[in-house]
């Protein structure tokens, strides 16, 4: 191995929850059914490919960009204080720039938000690459984004690792070449992410101990 790639929201930084919180707060409000499963259908999508679920859910007039602003503003409101990282994120981290393994980011959220969100937690400086979901057009599941960071980081996709919670983030993994590893966050594996992944673990520092014992 010479490079591992994170996803970042659910791997990284532990974020998933608070946007479905946001998202089910937007939804009882204007009594919007099934909030929380079709949000659950969105992870690891980029801000367009969201977008795009939402109207395939709730049809052509649903007014997806003002709730997804409110949604977004009750997200920035509470992220100083809700906003934390993953368990094990910043010695996983600190341990593979001692080993000299190459890290990226592959991240569907924006740059601006996303190094905002890094830099805050104290991460940013880790990664050598940060690739995000304004710099490509295409979305995960497809590999552009992973594949991108790996010509970034100046390393195969068959060297490298990627680490994702995500169906669709997986997806997009395995599909740029990569080794894949599941770290569940908001939804548990199914008989696809077995297949797809080469090991599911509980958290980062269990990532830790298999790249440990098995690279």
């Amino acid at each position: 191995m010479k490079a591992i790639v994170f996803d970042m929201d659910g791997v990284i930084i532990d974020s998933e929850w608070l946007v479905a919180d946001c998202w089910r707060i937007i939804g009882e409000k204007y009594q919007i059914p099934n909030i929380e499963e079709n949000c659950k259908k969105c992870l690891g999508l980029n801000k367009d490919a969201t977008r795009e679920v939402f109207l395939s859910c709730y049809g052509a007039d649903f007014p997806y960009d003002e709730y997804k602003q409110e949604s977004s503003d009750l997200f920035h409101q509470r992220e100083k204080e809700e906003l934390k990282l993953k368990l094990g994120a910043k010695e996983f981290l600190q341990w593979l720039k001692e080993q000299k393994y190459r890290i990226g980011l592959a991240t569907s959220t924006r740059e601006a938000v996303a190094k905002v969100q890094l830099k805050d937690l104290g991460v940013l400086h880790y990664f050598d690459k940060v690739v995000c979901g304004d710099m490509l057009k295409k979305s995960k599941p497809e590999p552009d984004i992973y594949l991108m960071a790996c010509k970034q980081l100046e390393v195969l996709p068959e060297e490298s690792y990627a680490v994702e919670d995500s169906y669709n983030g997986i997806r997009a993994a395995y599909n740029a070449g990569m080794k894949a590893i599941m770290v569940p966050d908001r939804v548990g594996p199914n008989e696809e992410m077995e297949e797809k992944s080469v090991v599911i673990l509980e958290n980062l520092m269990e990532v830790k101990k298999w790249l440990e014992k098995n690279v």
